[in-house]
């Protein structure tokens, strides 16, 4: 995407949920990020770019994805913010502000409920602290489903996952955008995604109460386009968390930070400098 993405350096830490694999680059305050289902750390490319000259940036890919062991169970929440500190105890973290889209926007809110004494201030992207409707109860199990029949996400599936992820101001100009999501999600583990996918939308928790909780300011993000998360459904995770701000992008769906990276850097940088 033209990016000119700093040298990042691998490393692997070892987790209750596998070994997940990062890439770590620059020096200053710890900017963790965490990706949505399908998608690996480089998700995120743009925001290292961007910020790797003034904070310790620490790509993750989730368990399960990218460079990552492969899932073999199913896992909860708790789980997955306990996978963040253990990624911060292993590169010697004390405290680091969290970045999630998605999966990673409701592992977020986890852990800043869970662990205020790691988080400092966390960005929620296309995120929800909402159980699943009857929607998406129905729907994603189908598709992991035929994934398995497939042997992949590809073929006829490659359309759902673009609608889920990508609106209409990304299918028609950033095609760039959909090179990425068709690309990684051809990528993606069959059997991992079946755990995932079941773990984070049809089981996903209730978390409005538990995200009442958290004292770290937060600051929600919501995009105009985006049919998974609907704006409404992302407002009403900003409504759980007491003092959170909340921001709506135009012309973006539910992968902000590579749809609309420009808009995403300035919002993380006018919230992380307060």
């Amino acid at each position: 995407m033209g990016l000119k993405v700093p040298l990042m350096e691998d490393q692997y830490v070892e987790t209750v949920l596998g070994r997940i694999h990062l890439r770590v680059g620059g020096e200053g305050p710890a900017m963790v990020c965490w990706p949505s289902l399908l998608m690996d750390g480089t998700l995120w490319n743009a925001q290292a770019a961007y910020f790797a000259d003034r904070f310790r940036v620490v790509l993750v890919d989730p368990p399960g994805h990218g460079g990552s062991s492969p899932l073999t169970r199913e896992f909860s929440f708790t789980e997955c913010a306990q996978v963040v500190v253990q990624i911060l105890d292993a590169l010697g973290i004390d405290r680091a502000h969290l970045l999630g889209n998605s999966w990673g926007g409701m592992i977020g809110g986890t852990f800043a409920a869970l662990h205020p004494d790691r988080i400092d201030r966390a960005v929620l992207m296309n995120a929800t602290a909402s159980p699943a409707g009857l929607r998406h109860r129905l729907e994603y199990p189908m598709l992991v489903v035929t994934a398995r029949l497939l042997g992949g996400l590809r073929g006829p599936l490659v359309g759902p996952v673009r609608d889920a992820f990508l609106g209409p101001t990304s299918k028609r100009d950033r095609p760039e955008c959909v090179a990425f999501v068709n690309d990684l999600a051809s990528q993606a583990d069959v059997g991992s995604v079946r755990h995932a996918v079941t773990s984070v939308v049809p089981k996903r928790p209730d978390q409005r109460e538990l995200f009442g909780s958290i004292k770290a300011p937060v600051l929600v993000v919501a995009g105009r386009e985006d049919a998974t998360f609907p704006v409404a459904e992302s407002r009403a995770m900003a409504d759980a968390i007491p003092g959170a701000r909340f921001a709506v992008l135009e012309n973006t769906a539910h992968l902000a930070a590579l749809e609309n990276p420009v808009e995403v850097n300035s919002l993380i940088e006018d919230f992380l400098v307060q």
